[in-house]
């Protein structure tokens, strides 16, 4: 008499394993400037969370739903420091551009100086065109989207070294 057996079971990935998908993961936040991001794949759940403040690394929590248990893994991720700047931020989600129209040049480049108010991209919404102005004086160090890139509520756009 044949007798039915269960498929076996995936081996749990290794610490290491872990450890490099955790990385993987945080270089993918921190590339695309997200806040978080979840992968689920064979009763394993990994989360990647950019630290909410400063300069302090993202940490990955590996939560298993079946043994056995991992313990937190910390992730260090590439992140600019943001204690001397000021972030510009996504008001709305749209599309983001540089310049007004695909022939014209982009509003600012980095390492340009800005004026409080100045014109800093476009954001297109619901077929409307929203101009995103500079809210200090400052120097454009680093642009964080692709020209045509989707970008959401709260996402950096910008950084700015204030003028002093």
């Amino acid at each position: 008499m044949a007798t039915k057996s269960s498929p076996p079971r995936p081996a749990a990935p290794s610490d290491e394993r872990l450890l490099d998908l955790a990385r993987r993961l945080a270089a993918v936040v921190n590339e695309l400037g997200l806040s978080e991001i979840e992968v689920e794949s064979a009763g394993l759940k990994l989360r990647v969370q950019r630290a909410s403040a400063g300069p302090t690394p993202a940490s990955a929590v590996a939560l298993p739903t079946m043994p056995p248990a991992t313990a937190e893994h910390p992730v260090v991720a590439d992140a600019t420091p943001l204690t001397a700047s000021i972030g510009i931020e996504a008001p709305m989600v749209g599309t983001f551009y540089r310049a007004s129209s695909p022939t014209a040049e982009p509003y600012v480049r980095e390492g340009d100086l800005v004026k409080e108010g100045q014109i800093l991209c476009i954001i297109e919404a619901m077929k409307l065109m929203n101009e995103i102005e500079s809210k200090s004086a400052g120097r454009v160090v680093k642009i964080l989207v692709e020209n045509g890139q989707p970008v959401e509520y709260g996402q950096p756009l910008f950084l700015l070294e204030p003028q002093r």
